[in-house]
């Protein structure tokens, strides 16, 4: 049975081991180094104060997990937010990534936010570090392309795309009215 909660501090140790392998064998992440486990748990606690962060669990082992984030980090964009999905890579496929979305997305509204985006690594071609599976999870999502940018990103010796996709949740109001 698959559960979807929110994260705890003690999931920090099994949410690092699943990060660990997309920063090391994959460009799905650019980040080339894994994080400490005290800086990766330093993360947790500040996307935590404000946005959800949550789990899936299944059988009692943690086997993917979602949070949101601030898009830019400026005011104006408050009711925005840039949302990020890691999966136990032996869990792909099986419908975990679209239920953990799902609740992230179900939270969001309810806290008023609007825009949802998501920065995606794209290959040029795939290949064994970086295929074109999440921007076409994004796709099933409802997710649209928002922007690309070219060759900004290297990892493994070889130079990757990165593209801004983008999902409206909300209804935009006119600028004179109060939003949450």
């Amino acid at each position: 049975m698959l559960i979807i909660r929110e994260a705890r501090m003690s999931d920090a140790p099994r949410l690092l081991e699943i990060y660990d392998y997309y920063v090391r064998y994959t460009a799905v992440s650019f980040e080339c180094t894994t994080p400490t486990p005290e800086e990766f748990e330093a993360r947790m606690r500040k996307t935590m104060a404000r946005y959800p962060y949550l789990v899936a669990e299944q059988d009692g082992r943690v086997v993917g997990y979602t949070y949101a984030g601030p898009f830019v980090g400026r005011e104006a964009y408050r009711y925005s937010c840039e949302l990020t999905i890691y999966l136990d890579r032996t869990q792909t496929g099986c419908g975990i990534g679209r239920r953990l979305y799902e609740a992230l997305e179900a939270e969001l509204r309810a806290r008023g936010f609007l825009n949802l985006y998501a920065c995606i690594g794209l290959p040029e071609e795939e290949d064994e570090y970086l295929t074109g599976n999440s921007a076409d999870f994004h796709a099933h999502m409802g997710f649209r392309l928002a922007g690309t940018f070219h060759h900004c990103g290297t990892k493994f010796g070889r130079w990757y795309h990165m593209i801004w996709m983008e999902k409206l949740i909300g209804e935009h109001r006119t600028a004179a009215e109060e939003l949450p």
